[in-house]
């Protein structure tokens, strides 16, 4: 069985990040992505479809700390669906993206290594990953 999920797209905030009381860290990003549609006249528009993604570990603190809204990323995760109850009483269903892996796709300064989306190359060329140790970023 196959639960995969990868996803391009843009931060529509800046990442929120909390600390759980057992010491957990939580990352909470809103990605954006777009995709290019004709409609029934025939003139392009686009479609963009929000993303809610969350985090965990040194995953959510490099996130956090290197990148803000509008900063393109590259996540590598599954689907996972909550059901809940709002304050109404009623039952809810929420959709998040588990990140297993999240990649910077553009660069925080001119002056850092790593980084980039390609160079203007229309090449992939994804930048550091904010998983694992902070010496995983070559920043």
């Amino acid at each position: 069985m196959v639960n995969k999920v990868t996803l391009i797209g843009n931060l529509g905030a800046d990442p929120e990040v909390r600390t759980t009381q057992g010491g957990t860290v939580i990352g909470n990003l809103r990605l954006a992505t777009t995709t290019r549609r004709k409609d029934r006249d025939g003139n392009w528009t686009d479609h963009t479809d929000w993303h809610r993604v969350t985090c965990f570990g040194n995953m959510a603190e490099n996130v956090s700390r290197y990148q803000k809204k509008g900063n393109r990323l590259f996540v590598d995760g599954r689907i996972s669906y909550s059901k809940y109850t709002d304050r109404d009483g009623n039952e809810r269903w929420s959709t998040d993206i588990i990140a297993n892996e999240i990649k910077f796709l553009d660069r925080r300064d001119a002056n850092l290594g790593g980084g980039g989306g390609g160079g203007g190359q229309g090449g992939y060329n994804p930048g550091p990953t904010a998983g694992g140790s902070d010496d995983d970023i070559p920043f």
